[in-house]
């Protein structure tokens, strides 16, 4: 089985996809870096002031003003009231919610990237594993081989795995190396505040405790990990059932932007938080923000999102080992 990871290994690195997916990292962090420092200076510059508690206290005033739209729609500003309430809890205790820094930057950055730009990342990699046997004319050679087919799908699944896994890594580590040249390195130990409930629209913070952004990181970016795999395993079953990497790539983001749009429109469409496209944004129950559908929780959408890896890689294999590859 070793043996057949590092052939799958090979292969990945020879079509240069791990490279692609670092190159576009480093070109869009940088980016993404200097509009977050842009956003902070204008913030700055309208209030005068470099004090964060103006700032998160006009952000509150802001928030109540749109409140007092009636064109705004009842979900928006179910969300809205839990916005307020939480950023006054960080303003009644004293803590800025983003201190600057490269630790904070890199939490921010897994927040937004989580349910589309990760998720597209890990479409890269893993659209055309199985798929690319087909466009290159190797998938006779590849299951007449005296290996079982079992196997050699298991061995493209673990280089899966271990890309899935070097990609969330990455992404951490040139967030927090590129965004500390602008923000600094310091606030790791930074106290951050977690254990938000959001009950019937209202923000519960009877279980909310500090935790270092460390450890919050960890939370986080594990929750991201996971995303990344059920993704990159719904994205695997494509690759197998389709033929062509283009089709499936096609497939795939097709899928993702109708979860975005899902996500903003899906709360009168209950049973929409069934699809593992709506659960993909894991990192917002750790914030304690709104869910797209009221009653989705975190256990939930885990196992949502559990279920759907598991189908798919029951189909994956039972189309991978009945194929006939002789026509």
């Amino acid at each position: 089985m070793l043996g057949l990871v590092q052939n799958e290994t090979m292969k990945l690195l020879r079509r240069r996809r791990f490279l692609v997916v670092v190159l576009i990292l480093a070109i869009l962090i940088p980016i993404f870096t200097y509009a977050q420092y842009r956003s902070v200076l204008t913030a700055q510059e309208r209030m005068g002031t470099t004090d964060w508690r103006p700032l998160l206290t006009q952000q509150i005033v802001d928030m109540q003003n749109r409140l007092a739209s009636s064109r705004l729609p009842d979900e928006w500003r179910d969300f809205i009231k839990v916005r307020i309430q939480q950023q006054q809890y960080y303003l009644d205790h004293d803590i800025n919610p983003m201190a600057p820094g490269g630790p904070t930057f890199a939490r921010g950055f897994m927040d937004q990237a989580v349910s589309m730009f990760l998720p597209m990342i890990i479409v890269v990699l893993a659209v055309d594993l199985v798929s690319a046997e087909f466009s290159e004319g190797t998938i006779k050679l590849l299951l007449t081989r005296p290996v079982r087919r079992w196997k050699v799908l298991t061995s493209k699944y673990l280089t899966l795995l271990l890309f899935t896994s070097l990609t969330v890594l990455t992404t951490l580590l040139l967030a927090y190396v590129m965004s500390g040249v602008v923000f600094g390195y310091s606030g790791w130990t930074l106290p951050i505040l977690t254990g938000f409930e959001v009950t019937g629209g209202e923000l519960e913070t009877s279980g909310a405790f500090m935790i270092p952004q460390w450890q919050f990181l960890l939370l986080q970016y594990g929750l991201g990990w996971f995303v990344c795999v059920v993704v990159g395993t719904v994205t695997f079953m494509v690759s197998v059932l389709v033929r062509s990497a283009a089709a499936g790539m096609g497939i795939m983001m097709a899928a993702l932007i109708s979860g975005t749009i899902l996500t903003q429109m899906a709360s009168s469409w209950e049973s929409s938080k069934y699809l593992f496209v709506v659960n993909l944004q894991l990192t917002d129950y750790l914030n304690g923000t709104l869910p797209p559908i009221k009653g989705m929780t975190l256990p939930f959408s885990l196992a949502v999102l559990t279920i759907w890896a598991i189908a798919a890689l029951i189909v994956a294999y039972t189309v991978f080992i009945r194929r006939d590859v002789t026509s």
